[in-house]
C-alpha cells in the first residue's frame, strides 16, 4: 500500500508536537515577536525547535513568519514556541502599538477605497 502525500502531512504535525494540540501558554498572537536567548545551549532540541531558535537568532520574527519558514500550521508552531519559551530558549514581546495603529489606519483607507469604487 502506498502512502499519499496528504496522509503524511496529516500525521507530521501530530508527531512534531508530541500529540499536543494546544500550547502550554496562550500568549501568542500572529504578530507576537519572538527572539532567541543566545546564552542557552541547543542540545536536546528537535529539528523543528532547533530551526526556530536559529531563525530567531537573526532577529525578531513574528509567529506567522516562523510558521511560514517552517511550512507548518500556525497552531503547531505555537505549541513548539511555547515549549521553547518554557525552556528559556525564546523570549516573546507584543508588537509596537504604532504598528497596530498603522495597520488599522491602512485597513480604514482600504475600506474607504473599496466603498468609493
Amino acid at each position: 500500500m502506498t502512502r499519499r502525500r496528504n496522509d503524511r502531512a496529516l500525521v507530521r504535525p501530530h508527531v512534531v508536537t508530541g500529540g499536543r494540540a494546544h500550547p502550554t501558554r496562550n500568549v501568542f498572537d500572529l504578530v507576537t515577536l519572538v527572539t532567541a536567548n543566545t546564552d542557552r545551549p541547543l542540545t536536546g532540541l528537535s529539528p523543528e525547535k532547533l530551526r526556530i531558535v536559529e531563525l530567531c537568532r537573526g532577529g525578531a520574527l513574528s509567529v506567522v513568519e516562523i510558521a511560514g519558514h517552517l511550512e507548518l500550521p500556525v497552531a503547531v508552531t505555537k505549541v513548539l514556541l511555547s515549549d521553547l519559551v518554557d525552556d528559556g530558549q525564546l523570549t516573546t514581546r507584543a508588537p509596537a502599538p504604532a504598528a497596530r495603529t498603522q495597520a488599522r489606519l491602512l485597513q480604514e483607507v482600504l475600506d474607504g477605497l473599496r466603498a468609493t469604487l
